[in-house]
């Protein structure tokens, strides 16, 4: 067992430079344990300090782990700083995904805080400490009655948010300045793109106009970039429309529409899907599918409010800092460090505060462009900022990826019996957007386990048959809130709904009766109280549910009301309830759970990602909404917490909004959403006027 020093904790260095090799950098995830969270807390003899080891980006993770610090130090918030750190603040962590940093990190952070108080108690004020792991019921951040951990705290940051604070990477101010943007064509960064043309001296005429910069390492994909440097930022814009760019795009998305690409049914022609997540064998019933259903989604984008945005600046002594919101730090600096072959423990990252992550800050982007830049000639040694405008968020960003599904289902006496969706999509975590193409027969291999998540039903079926198959795409997909979880629970409870009023069910009913986990049952009884599921609907109307099982750790159920307003179909309501095990902060729950529904009605509603021959068409959100607050209706989240273990709060939710939306609409019009978004589809219909 390492040593780590009582004040201050040294950095993991790891050398990622392979030199002229090809091969990517792999994202290095430890677990978390209390070892590794003795770098984490600190005590200089007169406050205690927290460097967090997640990722903020406003779902209160500072707030979540300070009150558990607090908790086991038994000390006030007011005595602690929390802090976010650089990458030489404290050792190597994982990225910021998967509703992970209560679930993984809480008990670590319980234990190392736990070791600290107890050797302040006895006296020791300097020299090292040694982890001291305990079982899980021990750390008083579990015990009941504690005095932070349970409570709605306000977050420090709040008011700093408010007061228009400098919080996030724009705010970073370096003196001597500059500020930069790569040019790239307006295509998907999977074709190959150059510039052919460009008007050098009408650009060097523009006002703050500072240096063009060729650089053969300004490569995204297959598209190579020009880079611009500029002493304001509104010079950028006067300099790219002064250059009058022609590009050279070699190739275009396909003679084929990226749906017909997906279409499952033409993939079901060609027999057994590759990846089986579950195959019962030979034994399936027979007779006629009672059930048979089609659902399609398109390509959505992440659509954060904050463009990404990094600041390079080289050091004296031939190093570089870095300042970034990203969510996977150590990532983004092995990277850099890779690719301007300096070592790991060169390159600094200091992190900020995300004004929007869901999966797309995973990856390197932005941050090795403004490297590359700071560390040009024509740069001459200044601090570079870089931030992606809106456009280029849309165009070279990587995006949710669209999906196909087909489900069949049996039933006998009213009972699923047979159970087969098969799907069709695109690799998730194995993403075209951070690992080059010639890697693409290790996803036909070994599958993509994103893409699967969730895709086995949450329902006693004797027999059952899950498949699906990967295509890579030449348009940048990666992970979006909760990976395939949303896509795969929108087909199931979409197609459990359909179950049940062909078996002439009520849907609560008809889940209850194939639902064994007792946690599940709980907030499917729970949403149903509360929402009134017995109340019988009024005319121009309609109520849907939907529930669902998130990463195997927490659940969640949902209802939704939609009402006939103005000759559209408008969702009224929104229901829900969820079981994330033991809640830290119950207000950043709650915060998690109506941003997971809002994202639900994306979903059904306007999520799409417009797309011409050769990428994304859209530019900004006008090209690809967001719901609008007048469509989102009140939210009600009720919290069950029984005590069990955390289970992770971030993007549980997501498993039961859309289909709820989608079940609801159904209700009222007697029509199934199948072809996703329904920004069109929502007037009434002469034929479904209630």
């Amino acid at each position: 067992m390492r040593r780590r020093t009582f004040v201050a904790a040294g950095a993991a260095g790891l050398t990622v430079w392979l030199g002229a090799c090809a091969l990517p950098v792999i994202p290095r995830r430890p677990t978390p344990d209390a070892e590794a969270a003795l770098g984490w807390v600190r005590f200089d003899g007169t406050r205690y300090r927290l460097w967090l080891p997640r990722a903020e980006m406003g779902q209160q993770i500072d707030t979540a782990l300070a009150q558990i610090a607090c908790e086991e130090l038994g000390i006030e918030p007011a005595q602690l700083d929390v802090l976010l750190p650089s990458t030489a603040d404290i050792p190597r962590v994982r990225a910021t995904v998967g509703s992970e940093s209560v679930q993984a990190f809480a008990l670590p952070l319980a234990q190392a805080c736990a070791t600290l108080r107890d050797a302040l108690a006895r006296g020791q004020h300097q020299g090292t400490l040694v982890a001291e792991p305990r079982p899980a019921s021990q750390p008083r951040a579990w015990r009941p009655g504690g005095r932070w951990v349970g409570a709605s705290l306000p977050s420090a940051a709040h008011a700093a948010l408010v007061r228009g604070a400098p919080l996030f990477t724009a705010d970073v101010r370096r003196p001597g300045l500059l500020y930069g943007r790569v040019l790239r064509a307006p295509a998907s960064p999977d074709l190959a793109s150059r510039v052919l043309a460009l008007d050098e001296a009408a650009a060097r005429a523009v006002p703050g106009f500072v240096a063009l910069v060729r650089e053969a390492r300004l490569v995204q994909g297959r598209s190579l970039g020009l880079g611009v440097l500029a002493r304001t930022p509104g010079a950028l814009d006067r300099i790219e429309a002064a250059l009058a760019l022609r590009w050279q795009v070699d190739g275009d998305l396909g003679p084929a529409p990226l749906a017909q690409q997906l279409d499952i049914d033409i993939h079901l022609a060609g027999g057994a899907l590759p990846h089986r997540l579950r195959d019962d064998g030979p034994g399936e019933p027979g007779g006629r599918w009672d059930v048979d259903l089609r659902l399609d989604l398109p390509a959505a984008p992440h659509n954060a409010i904050e463009p990404r945005c990094a600041v390079a600046q080289v050091r004296a002594d031939g190093g570089l800092d870095l300042w970034a919101g990203t969510q996977d730090a150590f990532y983004v600096r092995d990277v850099v460090a890779h690719h301007t072959g300096l070592s790991a423990d060169q390159v600094v990252l200091h992190t900020q505060r995300i004004g929007g992550g869901f999966g797309g800050r995973t990856i390197c982007t932005v941050e090795l462009e403004a490297a590359l830049l700071a560390r040009s000639a024509e740069a001459a040694g200044a601090p570079v900022k870089l931030q992606w405008t809106r456009a280029q968020e849309l165009r070279q960003g990587f995006h949710r990826p669209p999906s196909s599904h087909r489900i069949r289902a049996r039933l006998d006496g009213g009972r699923l019996v047979a159970w087969w969706h098969a799907f069709a999509t695109t690799p998730i975590l194995l993403t075209n957007a951070a690992l080059p193409a010639w890697l693409n027969p290790l996803t036909r291999l070994v599958g993509d386990a994103g893409a699967a998540r969730g895709a086995l039903p949450p329902y006693r079926v004797p027999w059952q048959r899950v498949e699906h198959t990967l295509v890579r795409l030449p348009l940048y997909t990666g992970p979006w809130r909760g990976l395939g979880a949303g896509p795969n629970a929108l087909a199931i409870e979409s197609a459990i709904d359909a179950c049940a009023r062909a078996a002439g069910r009520d849907p609560l009913a008809f889940r209850l009766d194939h639902v064994d986990d007792p946690r599940l049952r709980r907030v499917l009884l729970r949403v149903a109280e509360a929402a009134g599921w017995s109340r019988p609907r009024t005319a121009g109307t309609g109520r849907g549910l939907a529930c669902g099982v998130y990463k195997g750790a927490a659940y969640v159920a949902t209802v939704a009301e939609v009402a006939a307003v103005d000759g559209r179909w408008r969702v009224t309501r929104l229901v829900c309830a969820v079981d994330v095990g033991r809640i830290i902060h119950p207000g950043a729950v709650r915060a998690q759970c109506e941003g997971n529904l809002v994202w639900g009605l994306g979903m059904v509603l306007t999520d799409q990602l417009p797309l011409d021959a050769h990428g994304v068409a859209a530019t900004g959100f006008d090209g690809a909404p967001i719901p609008r607050l007048p469509e989102v209706p009140p939210i009600e989240v009720l919290l069950v917490d029984e005590g069990d273990p955390p289970g992770g709060a971030g993007e549980t939710a997501i498993v039961g909004a859309a289909a709820a939306v989608g079940n609801a609409l159904h209700d009222a019009s007697g029509r199934r959403p199948t072809q996703l978004p329904l920004a069109v589809d929502l007037r009434i219909a002469a034929s479904s006027t209630p």
